[in-house]
């Protein structure tokens, strides 16, 4: 009777699966690079062979050669707000799912939502398009993928607010990089194709160095490269008899390096196709009766961050750290275990060698790879 009910499962999973839009996402290294160009450039390729394709929202900014490609493309009006006494547009999800275009171009996929929307962020609102089987082309720079974030920051020494989860990205049947050399982007720059004159300079000498879009367009690569990877995995049928990872992230309630390990092995099991886990070990000294409440709210924060990069939250009360991460390693049939570099004082070295040690063989012993990160 459960094989009947998983295999019942199954075949109701692939109808709804079938039911959803198919989704394709333009990514590029920066602003300019010309995503918006390429997503309007398909919309009247899709529109000459006779598909339904509407513009649900397209941000220009007002670039000459972006703009004119606006002409001819049927257009879905925004919603108006009115938010502290200005007037205001957003996506109209609503009048999208209403009208029920085939393929609908969705632009700045990253952007947050005026307050008093139905969604937070507009990836909220292309997913409960695709859920209405309608099909979207969006689009995002590389700098707002949340599992680099810390990457970004220390690239261009920004602080990116708007964010997507990296399992948006992974929704997507189809990840397109637009790219181009860092001496062809500053050209355009200069040019005035991707802002006015009177913000040239100031773009020159803050985002668009040399040296920064260079490490931008290397993300962005990668990025694309290993979607191709879990593309091919997930539909060769033969490379499924290959070991399957499993990574387990260990945490401790430290804000920082918690946030960093969280990050770095979202990345990993990306990279992998692999599912992976957050572990928290709650010692007695840091039981909900004894931990600062400001630590009791970044662990709570950095838990959320997991699940939204694709992780399963463990949280296990135990005295030995070592005991605990072990004991999940063989629950969960862990492949790969990663914890933060330590930062280690005379007498911690003493008290910790020991542990590190413990663990370091027992995992060498079960075939299990440990990963620093720093």
């Amino acid at each position: 009777m459960e094989n009947e009910n998983n295999n019942a499962q199954h075949f109701l999973d692939l109808i709804q699966k079938s039911r959803k839009g198919k989704f394709k996402i333009y990514i590029g290294m920066s602003a300019g690079v010309g995503k918006t160009f390429r997503m309007l450039q398909e919309a009247h390729s899709l529109l000459k062979n006779g598909i339904d394709v509407k513009i649900g929202y397209i941000e220009t900014h007002m670039r000459k050669e972006t703009h004119e490609l606006l002409t001819g493309l049927p257009i879905i009006p925004r919603r108006t707000i009115f938010y502290k006494g200005k007037q205001l547009e957003e996506l109209d999800v609503q009048a999208i799912i209403n009208l029920r275009p085939e393929v609908v171009i969705v632009d700045e996929l990253a952007h947050t939502n005026i307050e008093g929307s139905k969604n937070e962020k507009r990836w909220q609102d292309v997913l409960e398009i695709l859920d209405a089987g309608i099909n979207v082309i969006s689009a995002v720079n590389i700098q707002h993928i949340e599992s680099l974030n810390e990457d970004v920051k220390r690239i261009t020494n920004i602080d990116v607010q708007e964010r997507i989860p990296d399992n948006v990205l992974r929704l997507a049947d189809e990840v397109v990089n637009i790219d181009l050399t860092s001496e062809d982007l500053i050209a355009r720059l200069k040019e005035g194709k991707i802002y006015t004159a009177d913000k040239i300079q100031t773009a020159l000498a803050n985002f668009f160095k040399s040296e920064q879009i260079l490490q931008l367009r290397e993300l962005a690569l990668k990025e694309v490269a290993s979607q191709v990877v879990r593309k091919v995995e997930s539909e060769v049928p033969n490379l499924h008899a290959l070991r399957h990872e499993k990574l387990l992230a260990c945490i401790s309630s430290n804000e920082k390096t918690a946030k960093i390990i969280i990050r770095k092995a979202a990345r990993l099991a990306s990279y992998y196709n692999g599912s992976w886990y957050v572990l928290y070990v709650e010692t007695p000294k840091e039981s909900s009766t004894r931990i600062a409440l400001d630590k009791q709210r970044h662990l709570i924060n950095n838990f959320k961050l997991a699940v939204q990069l694709g992780a399963e939250v463990i949280k296990l009360e135990n005295s030995n750290i070592t005991d605990a991460i072990l004991k999940t390693v063989e629950e969960k049939q862990i492949t790969t275990v990663c914890i933060g570099k330590p930062h280690f004082n005379l007498f911690k070295v003493i008290l910790s060698t020991t542990i590190f040690r413990r663990l370091l063989n027992k995992l060498s012993l079960s075939n299990v790879d440990l990963v620093i990160l720093s």
